[in-house]
């Protein structure tokens, strides 16, 4: 058993270990500063980054969640080892031989690496023997694999550029291989790459084509496997390896070790839905395509992918292009990929290829520019989504075009880009052929609905008007909100929608700077972003008694009134430093910057309510059959709304 490594050899793998390389394999960083690097946390999900590295100290820390250290910790961290394994990784890395105390035979194994180093080496060798397997002219069987390739336009340079091989269709030829390389048994176990049967230890993939599976690093972890002959007993077209301590397909993407440059690059990632399609897509110019490994695209992906496109709120948006069948299947796949859409602040769009053809077979059929045109035309992921739902009805009858406009109506809520939601409400009325005020109409009821705070008893807390503060939520509450979809956080692209957020920092950091009455004018519809209104029908809820409390208690009393799922919009809110200086004697802002925050939210809303009634009038005047009185009703709203404007640019304006 071996013992503690020496301390003179880890403070040797420390100094010589860069942590801005080894962050760069995870982390796409950007200049933050003199001697600082920025970028996104890969410890948590973040829109903003937050996640910052000093290369001269040989630190991080992340002021998002608060995880920080050094090389050694974020290795350990990032890839889920011991202390021991991370420093046998990365001396093996640089080729730093190490030394071992308390009576330790000076080795970990039989390479001086830990146990994951191990099932690396291993999968590093298999993936030799099966690439050399692929080229063996005098191997009978691997010529199924090669024609294979052949008929789907890859040529022996492209397979060895992915690495694709071959696995003999003997039983144990990869484990008599591996034994006589020095891997034991167990180790190949433990790797996924052989099985123990009653005969003894046998090869896991037998007569198919193999791909290995890399992680971000380029480190072999897996292997996804193509059945090719009909004898096969294994009936699945794919097996790819089972989950092992290196291998989680949740965690994976392939081919990200060849694009992820390119992604970082262009801020763009393909998503295709198999290896020979990321083959096809690399080799036409897509060179950000990557694919999942035998599980649907998830969350982790996600992370993992925002995280290289430096997919961030503050940033011109990045682009995630899903490319789909065009069956059923695949538009169930491109709905799921919808339905994840508010985790990116990228812009998602979806390609289909003529004739429902994937990547690869387009390729072969009008080859590689076909390929680059299907992502460069992409359409956007709403007006798919949009398209595929309201395909299900009959829209030449009137109730077919009701039923698409309330099943239409909670995706066009959902967009996060406020200033788009006009124009796709006319274009998704022109596709149904139904009048825009009328779609309008329930496109706000659907927001409503979606943003609503959960309901006691069908009404009470939550519901817009009376608001009554929330007690201490029991555990109950607490599992039911982590349970429960989160709050669609405010795209702050929109710069009235940065303007909502800095008001409500402003009035929950410095409440005695504004006037009670003028707050209390102000309704919760004025705030475009959902979460936002929520957290102001908090603060409206005690800002009446706000002058006789406490800081501590001011946010402690608006934190338990608003909604369980943003009471940490709130706690964020009443922390964020204000874009403004402040006044080095008082520690206050300018008096102007807050009312010019009144003004702008507050303004703005009467002003969209302005142009509603606006339009109204309009209509109501040039159709000869309308109704005289609603137009009367309707010039007086108008004129008691411009009288209000009026009134607050004089208070509020210098």
């Amino acid at each position: 058993m071996a013992g503690r490594i020496n301390a003179e050899d880890v403070a040797t793998v420390k100094e010589r270990s860069s942590i801005e390389d080894i962050v760069r394999e995870h982390v796409t960083l950007r200049p933050a500063g003199i001697g600082t690097l920025k970028g996104l946390c890969p410890f948590h999900d973040e829109k903003t980054p937050s996640f910052n590295v000093r290369p001269a100290m040989g630190t991080y820390h992340c002021f998002g969640c608060g995880e920080g250290g050094d090389v050694i910790s974020f290795v350990q961290q990032v890839e889920h080892l011991t202390f021991a394994e991370t420093i046998e990784r990365l001396a093996g890395k640089f080729g730093i031989e190490l030394r071992y105390e308390d009576g330790g035979s000076g080795r970990r194994d039989e390479v001086g690496t830990g146990r994951r180093q191990r099932l690396l080496d291993a999968h590093r060798v298999a993936e030799e023997f099966y690439r050399e397997v692929l080229v063996d002219m005098t191997r009978g069987d691997a010529r199924a694999g090669r024609d294979f390739l052949r008929d789907r336009g890859f040529d022996g340079a492209s397979a060895a550029q992915f690495g694709v091989g071959f696995a003999p269709r003997g039983g144990d030829d990869l484990a008599r291989h591996l034994r006589g390389r020095g891997f034991t048994e167990d180790e190949l176990t433990l790797a996924g790459l052989c099985a123990r049967g009653s005969r003894g230890l046998y090869d896991k993939f037998r007569g198919r084509l193999l791909w290995p599976i890399r992680d971000i690093t380029g480190s072999t972890v897996g292997f996804g496997a193509r059945r090719l002959f009909d004898d096969d007993r294994m009936p699945a077209k794919y097996l790819n390896t089972a989950e092992t301590p290196i291998y989680k397909k949740s965690q994976v993407l392939y081919g990200l070790d060849l694009a992820k440059k390119a992604i970082a690059a262009d801020r763009e990632a393909v998503i295709v839905e198999g290896y020979t399609d990321v083959m096809a897509a690399h080799l036409s110019g897509v060179k950000g395509a990557v694919a999942t490994c035998g599980t649907a695209f998830g969350v982790d992906h996600i992370k993992i992918l925002r995280r290289i496109l430096r997919d961030e709120a503050d940033q011109a948006p990045a682009r995630v292009v899903f490319t789909f069948d065009g069956d059923a299947a695949g538009q169930k796949a491109a709905m799921k990929a919808f339905g994840e859409d508010q985790r990116w602040a990228a812009q998602s769009f979806v390609a289909v290829a003529p004739e429902g053809m994937d990547p690869c077979e387009l390729r072969m059929a009008r080859g590689p520019e076909a390929v680059k045109a299907l992502v460069e035309d992409a359409q956007p992921m709403f007006e798919f989504a949009v398209r595929t739902t309201v395909a299900r009805f009959d829209l030449d009858t009137a109730e077919g075009r009701i039923q698409a406009m309330r099943a239409a109506a909670p995706i066009i809520a959902a967009i996060r880009d406020n200033a788009l939601r006009p124009e796709y409400i006319r274009t998704v009325a022109g596709w149904l052929g139904l009048d825009i005020d009328q779609l309008r109409t329930e496109v706000s009821r659907a927001a409503r609905r979606a943003s609503a705070p959960p309901a006691e008893g069908g009404g009470g807390p939550g519901a817009r008007g009376e608001r009554t503060a929330y007690p201490e939520p029991t555990a109950a509450e607490e599992e039911a909100a982590l349970a429960a979809p989160s709050v669609t956080m405010p795209d702050l692209r929109d710069p009235i929608v940065r303007a909502e957020r800095q008001l409500l920092q402003a009035i929950l950091q410095y409440r005695t700077q504004f006037d009670v009455t003028t707050l209390e004018a102000i309704p919760s519809e004025a705030f475009t972003a959902a979460a936002h209104a929520a957290v102001f029908d908090g603060i409206r809820t005690v800002v009446g008694r706000a002058q006789s409390l406490s800081s501590v208690a001011w946010i402690t009393e608006v934190t338990e009134t608003v909604a369980l799922p943003v009471r940490a919009l709130t706690q964020e809110l009443s922390v964020a430093p204000l874009p403004t200086k402040l006044d080095p004697e008082t520690g206050l802002p300018p008096q102007r910057y807050l009312d010019a925050l009144v003004l702008g939210v507050h303004d703005a809303h009467l002003s969209r309510r302005i142009a509603d009634a606006t339009s109204v009038v309009r209509r109501l005047q040039h159709d000869p059959t309308g109704d005289a009185d609603r137009l009367r009703a309707v010039t007086a709203e108008l004129h008691t709304l411009e009288l209000t404007r009026a009134r607050l640019r004089e208070v509020l304006t210098p």
